[in-house]
């Protein structure tokens, strides 16, 4: 069905009607906009919440449709959101065509999980290569997350799902036979110490290509934290060249299409605040895979209020990981790490990024847990890459450090991916202070990264809060606890409204 513009300003079928761009951000869905007066509304049956096909040209989405009561869209229009723009490229009033999507089969597959059926390859294939395409509807990717949620994936499953993310999708090869990694599976606030160990590896010769995620569920990811300080948005040719040139890289893995599925699933898991186990597993091992990795370190961080809350968990998510990604073809090694606290005092990615330059600097202020973990992290994988003893790599990458080898290595990686940046500094600050006397006993780091992306983090990269006070500390009343940075005085009192009403953020007992 297509729109047309009569002289008497009506919609009519059969015909094509003027594009419109609303100037609405709705992420990357593509969202259509028509009056409930527009007549291919009445003839198709068109209601809000509708999957339809959209053509202009040789161009075609699918997008989910929204009927419009006011008049923001006139009748003979079709309003279109910027991500639906951006796809079509139409010039402004061009004309646009609808019809009815063409049901997706693998919806059937996702109803069939809900209610616990299990499925096959060819089955987590169909629906990943239909969520790659953009098939799915925001609604439609949420149902699927939750059904693989909980539990509910088996091994094979988790096996198959990954498996499909890799082949939907590119992925690179390189010369060199061990190829490194790492990752951290999140839920510690701080944690950036990717930024440190890739410049560690590649200034002891070994090769270690890093693609990171934006954030999930966390106030920052290490491609927010690393744009701050350089660009990470590179095309794959890019990329290769940074890594041939400097033996490296930080940047963002969606840009080079590697498990493009996973990048949509995680736009849609951010606002669910959900990151299960399984899709954890496949998401992390796929991205790893494509991204041309042999060798894989994961950081996985124990602690009460982490992602991981104990070390039965820690253990069964380790050899998850260990097991899917040897069927991948990579060699995993975990590494239970202490979640107790956030990593570093910065919280959000300009926050965290300032942190990792002084420890990459090696300032006598710099964060000693971050430069510690890092060091631990980078040792495991110069262990890995066999370029260092079992037990020796810790050293080895602590002198690295110390030396200022990964200094200027950092440096040369930035560089070449478009030159080193000053992390932007927020105008608003406002400091959190103890009510009483008291020793540090408790630290909420979800409560603590709420906070912060109350702020404003990652959205604003300059937002997020500086943490003040650590387990253990002896704190005075009225002595700060963590300071809030943001952007305008309104979030400030946003974040501030949670902070000052959410009891044991930074727990106290007695001294």
């Amino acid at each position: 069905m297509t729109l047309a513009c009569p002289a008497d300003g009506r919609a009519a079928a059969g015909r094509t009607g003027p594009a419109r761009r609303l100037g609405i951000d709705t992420g990357q869905e593509p969202v259509v906009y028509l009056h409930r007066d527009s007549l291919v509304v009445r003839s198709e049956g068109f209601a809000t919440e509708t999957r339809i096909r959209v053509s202009c040209g040789e161009r075609t989405l699918l997008a989910t449709l929204n009927v419009v009561t006011s008049p923001l869209v006139r009748v003979e229009e079709v309003g279109l959101s910027d991500s639906a723009w951006e796809g079509l490229a139409p010039s402004e009033g061009e004309g646009v065509e609808l019809a009815h999507a063409i049901p997706l089969d693998s919806l059937g597959l996702v109803r069939a999980k809900i209610y616990g059926k299990r499925l096959g390859a060819e089955d987590f294939e169909a629906i990943v290569r239909d969520i790659a395409a953009q098939g799915y509807s925001d609604i439609q990717l949420s149902s699927f997350i939750t059904a693989c949620a909980g539990g509910r994936l088996a091994h094979q499953e988790i096996v198959d799902l990954t498996r499909a993310m890799i082949r939907v999708g590119t992925r690179i090869t390189w010369s060199a036979a061990k190829v490194m990694d790492k990752h951290s599976v999140g839920g510690l606030p701080g944690n950036r110490t990717s930024i440190i160990v890739v410049p560690i590896v590649a200034a002891a010769g070994v090769l270690m290509p890093k693609t990171s995620s934006r954030a999930i569920t966390s106030p920052a990811g290490t491609a927010d934290t690393m744009e701050t300080l350089a660009p990470v948005d590179l095309d794959l040719a890019t990329m290769r060249r940074v890594v041939e040139r400097e033996g490296g890289c930080l940047v963002w893995g969606g840009r080079a299409h590697l498990s493009p599925a996973d990048d949509v699933l995680i736009r849609v898991e951010r606002p669910l605040d959900l990151d299960s186990p399984a899709q954890l597993v496949a998401s992390v091992l796929s991205k790893k895979a494509a991204a041309g990795a042999t060798h894989v370190v994961i950081d996985v961080p124990v602690g009460p209020t982490a992602k991981v809350r104990s070390y039965e968990e820690a253990n069964r998510l380790g050899a998850h990981l260990r097991e899917v990604g040897a069927a991948v073809g990579l060699q995993v090694r975990p590494v239970l790490t202490h979640g107790a606290q956030p990593i570093g005092r910065g919280i959000g990615p300009a926050l965290e990024a300032r942190d990792v330059l002084s420890v990459l600097q090696g300032l006598p202020d710099a964060p000693a847990d971050l430069r510690e973990r890092a060091v631990l992290l980078a040792g495991h994988i110069l262990e890995m890459a066999e370029v260092a003893e079992e037990g020796s790599g810790e050293g080895m990458a602590r002198d690295i450090l110390a030396d200022g080898r990964a200094w200027l290595k950092f440096q040369a990686i930035c560089e070449a991916q478009g030159g080193l940046r000053t992390p932007p500094a927020a105008p608003f600050t406002h400091p959190v202070s103890a009510r009483r006397d008291g020793r540090v006993t408790v630290i909420d780091n979800r409560r603590l990264g709420r906070v912060a992306k109350l702020a404003g983090a990652p959205h604003d990269p300059a937002a997020g809060l500086v943490l003040a006070a650590r387990l253990g500390d002896k704190v005075a009343r009225g002595q700060p606890l963590f300071v809030i940075h943001a952007l305008s005085p309104g979030e400030l009192d946003y974040a501030l409204a949670y902070a000052e009403s959410a009891d044991q953020i930074i727990g106290l007992g007695e001294t």
